[in-house]
């Protein structure tokens, strides 16, 4: 661009729209210029010329950031204006007064501002990766980039170079210096997420970043310093793989030096009504809707399921009950968990049985409501209504098991384990 520089653009562009998320794409694989982008604002740097597929990669990630950064804003937002009441009012998952959630806020204001690892533990959905960026956003690092990594998704060959970057003529196909995301994010934070998922070669050299902080570069015969602060999450229990042996107990004590532990969603279900309906205001601003309410029945109902997905699964579900409604309020009916759709019932999640004895007086006359205020009443226990739920899901998606997980908004291996519980083979 005449008269100005990408870095002056990119300086521009973010006065203009803070939370664009941008990859800067540059001829020159300068270091200096690839960590002044990313303190500048850019979310990733590319070298000329790349692979079209990294920079799928790249895009997806940079528009998975920063949906997570909007949550994270929101949330601090929220934090410094009702310190003692809520964590958040945004669609984060971080709505709520509960015990476990005010310990957490507290320890999280308490670790920001240090420099220590931490390790973030929690079932998938639970909002890892929130509490991640909360963590950057509240330390003294803020003004530095925060950069997040599945160490799950990418494939084992990959996720070195990833890391670690590497010169150029490495190995076959790298005709351009690579910048690695423990350079980038030089002054920030480097969120690891999956690091249960990590290889054992890598965790050998992620243990000696942690002792040495420093770092070579594949192909390279230098030691780079490097500042980075180290975020680290899991969904697995860290200390039985380290029993399994595969995972390495030194590196679980580097990361563990402070333990931040997030509970699922059926363990604080007195949050469940005011997440829900935090969800459904920003759902429905979102569509032009106008305001949203739940009935009774539907918050009960809510609160009564055990959310396998956690957060994210209250979100999904808020979300189409949303699109799908009819009117201004939300009811039971209007809630479908993974295609098994639930009836408009009372608040104890009362079923009423098909076989029922007749009134007095009746006949073999057969009706859908008793007349009779007495008649029997059979409980449908949120065992089976999950179970249910389960088996309608794998019939709608032909037994698919990954397809299975994702609409019911939790992982496949989450799903095995609830179909190893209820039998179902």
């Amino acid at each position: 661009m005449p008269g100005m520089s990408g870095l002056d653009f990119l300086g521009w562009l973010k006065e203009s729209g803070p939370d664009v998320p941008t990859i800067m794409i540059s001829a020159h694989g300068d270091i200096a210029d690839a960590v002044e982008a990313m303190k500048r604002g850019a979310m990733d740097y590319l070298v000329k010329p790349f692979d079209p597929d990294e920079l799928v990669v790249r895009l997806k990630r940079a528009i998975s950031s920063a949906r997570l950064l909007t949550k994270a804003q929101a949330v601090e937002a929220s934090v410094q204006s009702s310190p003692g009441k809520v964590l958040g009012k945004s669609d984060s998952g971080w709505v709520g007064s509960g015990r476990a959630m005010e310990d957490l806020r507290k320890m999280i204001e308490r670790v920001a501002p240090t420099n220590s690892t931490v390790l973030i533990t929690g079932e998938s959905g639970t909002g890892k990766e929130v509490v991640a960026r909360l963590l950057h956003r509240q330390s003294r690092r803020s003004d530095g980039p925060f950069i997040p990594i599945n160490l799950g998704g990418i494939p084992e060959n990959l996720l070195e170079s990833e890391l670690f970057g590497y010169e150029k003529g490495a190995f076959t196909g790298a005709d351009a210096r690579k910048i690695g995301l423990f350079e980038l994010a030089a002054g920030g934070t480097l969120f690891l997420d999956e690091t249960g998922d990590m290889p054992l070669v890598l965790q050998v050299k992620l243990l000696r970043v942690l002792q040495e902080k420093k770092i070579m570069r594949l192909g390279g015969s230098r030691q780079i310093p490097i500042d980075v602060r180290i975020v680290a999450a899991t969904n697995k229990n860290l200390e039985e793989a380290v029993q399994r042996g595969t995972f390495r107990e030194d590196l679980f004590y580097r990361l563990a030096v402070i333990r931040l532990h997030l509970p699922p969603l059926r363990d604080r279900k007195e949050d469940i009504p005011i997440l829900a309906q935090t969800f459904a205001h920003r759902f429905s601003s979102e569509m032009g809707k106008g305001d949203i309410e739940f009935t009774p029945e539907a918050l009960d109902l809510l609160s009564r399921y055990s959310f396998p997905g956690n957060v994210r699964e209250l979100e999904n579900a808020v979300e189409r009950a949303v699109i799908l409604c009819d009117g201004n309020r939300l009811r039971p009916s209007d809630f479908s968990f993974a295609g098994a759709q639930m009836d408009d019932q009372p608040s104890s999640v009362i079923k009423k049985s098909a076989e029922k004895s007749p009134p007095s007086g009746a006949g073999d006359q057969k009706s859908d409501e008793p007349s009779d205020p007495g008649a029997r009443e059979e409980i449908l226990s949120l065992r089976d209504m999950e179970k249910q739920a389960i088996l309608a899901a794998l019939k709608k998606n032909e037994n698919k098991r990954e397809l299975t997980a994702q609409e019911l908004g939790i992982t496949r291996r989450t799903l095995l384990n609830k179909m190893k519980e209820y039998g179902i083979f």
